[in-house]
């Protein structure tokens, strides 16, 4: 997904197979339970299916290194489907991008997935991420 700054995140679903082309040389995974190894350097984040991260601190600093890195590396964030968490993640990327708030659900759903960003409690995360 291009973000507004012409950054580009990777968001995918860590169920399905890996997609063709370059390997992300940096990945954020928003799961439960520790993700499995990658060949890149990668972070974790606790955030159970369906829910919100379980350190709102923590997923600001993710999110930002995130953001941060993906203005000079290839950047990918995952879940396991690939819709609630990544939706939610990268919406909260569009907001650090300059994006209103109000408008990122919408940013995300319009660039990335329609299904993106799945619960009403990561609706209200995203309206009042910072």
């Amino acid at each position: 997904m291009r973000l507004p700054s012409g950054r580009l995140v990777r968001g995918r679903g860590v169920r399905r197979p890996l997609p063709e082309g370059q390997e992300p040389t940096y990945g954020l995974y928003l799961l439960g339970r520790r993700p499995p190894g990658v060949a890149w350097e990668s972070r974790w984040l606790r955030w159970p299916d369906f829910w919100l991260p379980l350190s709102r601190s923590a997923a600001r600093e993710a999110l930002g290194e995130a953001w941060e890195r993906a203005g000079e590396e290839r950047v990918e964030i995952a879940c396991g489907g690939g819709h609630g968490r990544t939706g939610t993640a990268l919406a909260c990327l569009a907001v650090l991008d300059g994006v209103p708030n109000a408008e990122a659900v919408a940013y995300v759903r319009e660039h990335y997935r329609p299904r993106a960003v799945e619960t009403p409690w990561q609706h209200r995360y995203v309206a009042r991420f910072r």
